[in-house]
């Protein structure tokens, strides 16, 4: 099996699954789970944070962040395709009577600073109040660049507002800038969180553990969240259990997240070959982008159908979705690398499109 939907689909592996069975625990509803402490003392710690508040779910832990920083009828700037925005049920809006205030991505993922700062609202009885500015980093792979992030940030402070990072995959661009520059991939991740009032940080994802998100910011922030976290079903008894993963996480996988951006790179330049060539692919698949470890590929209705089918046959598992491209019709395919798929994956899924045939 070569599982490509999502990095979410990591197995906890041996040393880390020691890690779990050897957690001391407590009662973290008392806060006394020694485990889940160390945890969140290493995380605030590591991002430059007073505190740090765990969570069983990235969903949760922005749904925390904005209702910590919103009241009822306020408002957050958001993007168009952010996660809190589009893709956790309306949770803002639905639990915390939060206004989303939506903008259009430029094509590089971000939020043009203008558009931001021509959508806060003056302080008039007829608008919600203009609250908080959300960031996403990534945003479908796209890494937002430090300039542009401390930028965000100083405009949020300029205009008087909170800002908050949906970072489920932080430690992706931290990994990729570093990569890039050759600098560290921790000092990195503070830079990008520097200036922003709270941060969630997934470890379910490609740092692979199996449960939880982290809540990043001051004291006084986190004593709130804690609070919101109880009210939305959060608290956990003897948690330890699965913050010792998340903390083997960040204590050992960050800087392998390089080798999954360097898979996607791999997978990408080998269905870019296959697709000049193969007589059915040939322009029927084209490549999106590719960035840190998301691939999206878009391909033509009559050919995606018999050919997600065969990869699945071959178990080789995808997610798809249509998509309409200058009046065409697509499926738009994602494919996620991460710490369970191997170089030797990559060779036996672009072995397994080349010979594909109907």
């Amino acid at each position: 099996m070569t599982d490509f939907r999502s990095d979410t689909v990591t197995q906890p592996t041996a040393a880390m699954k020691a890690a779990m069975l050897a957690a001391p625990l407590g009662d973290d509803v008392f806060q006394d789970d020694p485990t889940v402490n160390e945890l969140q003392r290493y995380a605030a710690e590591l991002l430059g944070f007073e505190a740090a508040l765990f969570a069983p779910s990235g969903t949760q832990t922005n749904l925390i962040a904005l209702m910590a920083h919103c009241q009822r009828g306020d408002e957050a700037i958001v993007g168009q395709q952010w996660h809190t925005y589009r893709w956790e049920g309306g949770g803002m809006a639905v639990l915390g009577s939060i206004q989303p205030q939506p903008i259009e991505h430029q094509p590089d993922g971000t939020l043009a600073l203008e558009h931001i700062r021509a959508a806060v609202k003056p302080d008039d009885p007829h608008f919600a109040r203009t609250k908080l500015i959300v960031m996403e980093n990534t945003t479908g792979g796209k890494v937002l660049p430090l300039s542009y992030m401390n930028s965000v940030a100083a405009l949020a402070k300029e205009l008087g507002l909170n800002c908050h990072i949906d970072g489920a995959r932080l430690m992706n661009a931290a990994v990729a800038l570093a990569t890039a520059d050759g600098s560290n991939p921790i000092q990195k991740a503070r830079q990008l969180c520097a200036g922003f009032d709270s941060v969630s940080l997934c470890l379910s994802k490609g740092l692979g553990a199996p449960v939880g998100s982290l809540l990043l910011g001051s004291h006084a922030f986190i004593l709130q969240a804690r609070r919101l976290r109880k009210m939305l079903g959060g608290g956990m008894r003897q948690a330890g259990v699965l913050a010792a993963a998340g903390l083997y996480a960040l204590q050992n996988n960050i800087e392998r997240l390089a080798e999954d951006h360097q898979h996607a790179q791999q997978l990408a330049e080998g269905l870019q070959r296959i697709a000049a060539e193969h007589p059915l692919l040939k322009g029927k698949l084209e490549l999106v982008s590719v960035n840190t470890n998301i691939l999206f590929t878009d391909i033509a209705v009559e050919v995606a159908g018999p050919l997600l089918a065969y990869l699945s046959e071959q178990g080789i598992k995808l997610t798809s979705s249509n998509y309409n491209k200058a009046d065409q019709y697509y499926q738009r395919v994602r494919w996620v690398t991460h710490l369970d798929i191997s170089a030797s994956d990559i060779q036996r899924t672009l072995g397994a499109v080349q010979k594909f045939s109907v």
